[in-house]
């Protein structure tokens, strides 16, 4: 059993209580492309520094388009995740989290029956061959 007091130290923690997450928490978020361009998907919790202004990604070609898409929702996933430590009990962010975690996992293996796997566990990898690495990607003609 976890011990949330333990973060109550934290200034993060202390600005999540503060903004109330008990009520409506969806309406609290970024998209999952503006929370991942911020590197947060708590817009209670996003501090701008300075002038700064987060770059706006974009792909140059479809299987960049298409990490870059799987990228945005695991990060809003992983987002959600480390909220459901601290709030175990959110129904509303549970659900969220579950869509997100299920719109990765269909993306994860859209991309890898295109494009190959994309970490060393995965069940693309082929039990005859070992087909990790099919080619580098220095050596991808552009």
């Amino acid at each position: 059993m976890y011990n949330y007091n333990l973060f109550n130290n934290n200034n993060w923690y202390r600005e999540l209580k503060r903004n109330s997450y008990q009520n409506n928490m969806t309406s609290s978020l970024f998209n999952p492309t503006e929370g991942y361009n911020n590197g947060n998907l708590f817009t209670g919790l996003y501090s701008q520094y300075k002038n700064y202004r987060p770059a706006t990604l974009s792909a140059n070609n479809e299987k960049d388009q298409m990490m870059l898409e799987l990228s945005r929702i695991a990060f809003a996933a992983h987002e959600l995740n480390l909220y459901l430590d601290l709030h175990p009990t959110d129904q509303t962010m549970l659900a969220l989290f579950n869509d997100y975690k299920n719109e990765a996992d269909k993306l994860t293996k859209e991309y890898e029956a295109r494009y190959g796997s994309l970490t060393v566990n995965s069940n693309s990898i082929g039990n005859s061959t070992f087909n990790w690495v099919m080619s580098w990607p220095w050596e991808e003609s552009k």
